[in-house]
């Protein structure tokens, strides 16, 4: 009788093993899944000549655009496709004082709604007085 408690006790351990093992490797599965179908890109935001914050946002690659990942690092407002408030703050056109952005370090020739980013881009706006 000690033989087959010993025996089941044994049974029992490798099952749970397996069982959790298996279940870990699931896990994984989905998280690269995850990470497949997310792009990594890095928001700055500058006031005039400061940077003022800086965050690196997961977004979906089929709708990767910079408006996209901007929006869930902060709250914006938009009109047409260009930015008119980040996190509170607004673009003055009385004062010739409005957001604009670069993508790598380059001024972007498309809306931010437009404009299709890529894994390990870096998105800076700026808000500044335009002359």
């Amino acid at each position: 009788m000690k033989k087959n408690k010993n025996k089941l006790s044994i049974i029992f351990v490798v099952v749970a093993f397996f069982t959790f093992t298996l279940a870990g490797c699931q896990n994984n599965q989905s998280k690269n899944a995850k990470k497949d179908n997310q792009i990594a890109v890095t928001y700055t935001l500058k006031d005039n000549k400061k940077d003022t914050e800086k965050k690196t946002v997961d977004v979906p690659k089929k709708k990767a655009t910079v408006m996209t990942g901007l929006k869930k690092a902060w709250k914006v407002q938009s009109s047409k496709g260009f930015i008119t408030s980040i996190d509170g703050k607004k673009q003055n056109p009385k004062k010739k004082v409005y957001w604009t952005y670069t993508l790598n370090g380059k001024y972007a020739k498309k809306g931010a709604d437009q404009q299709k980013v890529n894994n390990k881009d870096k998105v800076k706006f700026t808000l500044a007085k335009m002359k």
